[in-house]
């Protein structure tokens, strides 16, 4: 089987320098309260609702994403990629794992109903992983196209989106998102070293963001309807009014991947970002990272 998909490697594939000297695999030592609350933003239930929705796809997308990149690195030779794709998949394992904590912290917390959208989620990975090796790539290569515009939007407007939120989930989330932006290049740079055709990875940008997107929304449905929100004007108006800042942000960055000359490189990282990772470098080793402090106004670096 290896050898047959060998044959079809992209030959014209060369590697290329990240936009960071190191993507480094970190602990990730959040200890969520026992009693924390799901609506983690205050007044903001489709905000908090909306990201735990998201959150319940994680333990199900990240692990998909690791076996796809483990697969590939057995048919992929130039060794800088595959020691990126190696911290890759453990930057993406800390992920889930956190993710599947807070999880059950959600469903422990009052929305028991979350288990049925993990079993919808468990079903169709299952599904999408007897999928070839070349959709998978470009799923994932697709899913980090939309991370890249998540990270930029929830780093860029934290003071607005964030002020005031739960520590140690906005803490988690951020930290979250800036190591995606960290290994953005990684599932990009397999899909082309794999494949390297343009239709199939446009496919999966669209592929890989709307379907983790639609989950996140089936489970954010899912509390709001459980807390009797659907029915309420504000509400709705809320709904609505997340949604469109939701899309204004991140929709540039999936138009900007279905162009035949998209690569994640052309994306700057954030100088928040770039701090955080610095920092972090200077912290003692099995000390807990810092909370960011949700009630200064500039939310800054928490080092």
């Amino acid at each position: 089987m290896a050898i047959a998909q060998r044959t079809r490697m992209n030959d014209s594939y060369h590697y290329l320098p990240k936009n960071v000297g190191e993507i480094v695999v970190r602990p990730f030592s959040f200890d969520f309260p026992e009693d924390l609350d799901p609506l983690w933003v205050p007044a903001n239930p489709v905000r908090s609702h909306f990201f735990n929705g998201v959150s319940l796809t994680m333990p199900y997308l990240e692990p998909y994403l690791v076996q796809t990149s483990r697969e590939a690195a057995e048919l992929i030779d130039d060794p800088r990629l595959l020691e990126d794709m190696k911290a890759f998949d453990g930057q993406e394992s800390r992920h889930f794992e956190c993710h599947r904590r807070l999880n059950k912290l959600l469903r422990d917390n009052g929305y028991p109903e979350f288990a049925q959208v993990e079993q919808r989620l468990k079903a169709s990975y299952a599904r999408l992983s007897k999928r070839s090796l070349r959709t998978r790539l470009a799923y994932s290569a697709g899913f980090e196209t939309m991370t890249n515009g998540f990270t930029t939007w929830m780093i860029a407007k934290r003071r607005s989106l964030w002020r005031g939120a739960e520590r140690h989930v906005t803490s988690f989330w951020l930290m979250h998102m800036l190591e995606e932006a960290e290994h953005k290049t990684v599932a990009f740079d397999a899909y082309m070293a794999y494949s390297g055709k343009y239709l199939p990875r446009a496919f999966g940008v669209l592929h890989g963001s709307l379907h983790v997107l639609g989950y996140g929304l089936i489970g954010m449905f899912t509390a709001l309807k459980k807390d009797g929100r659907l029915r309420r004007p504000g509400d709705l108006a809320r709904l609505v009014r997340e949604m469109c800042v939701l899309a204004w942000n991140v929709a540039p960055f999936l138009l900007h991947g279905l162009s035949p000359w998209h690569n994640p490189r052309d994306f700057k990282d954030t100088d928040w970002m770039l701090e955080w990772i610095a920092a972090y470098k200077k912290l003692p080793e099995g000390e807990l990272i810092p909370l960011i402090d949700t009630s200064d106004p500039e939310m800054p670096v928490p080092f």
